[in-house]
């Protein structure tokens, strides 16, 4: 069971860090992705990270704002975003299919949380 935590409102160009956990297994030993939701958009991808700490962009124009790494703290996985745009509010959620590489697409991922909102406005 993963959960997402981190998530708020914030300011256009601001920046806000997501959490991933589970209370069932540590996270260290596999890949684990970030999607997100925005309303009445369709479920995308936006990045993960493999059990060696490999990074896969879903979305190459996330690249240089989004980064995400393991926190040893929790053995879970953040998702650092930075110079949020509006475009950028959604349901954030993380994932796992229990890899150790980062799946192809969000359809071969198993396990989800059940998300974190994100909202980016003045």
């Amino acid at each position: 069971q993963l959960e997402e935590s981190g998530g708020g409102l914030v300011q256009p160009g601001g920046s806000l860090r997501l959490s991933c956990t589970s209370s069932g297994f540590s996270l260290e030993h596999y890949a684990i992705g970030w999607f997100r939701q925005a309303p009445g958009k369709e479920r995308e991808g936006v990045l993960c990270i493999s059990s060696s700490d490999s990074i896969t962009y879903y979305v190459d124009s996330m690249k240089g704002r989004f980064t995400i790494s393991r926190d040893n703290r929790n053995a879970g996985v953040t998702l650092q975003m930075n110079s949020l745009k509006p475009e950028d509010t959604a349901v954030y959620f993380c994932a796992t299919d229990l890899g150790s590489y980062c799946p192809g697409g969000q359809h071969d991922y198993a396990y989800w949380g059940s998300g974190t909102q994100v909202s980016v406005s003045s």
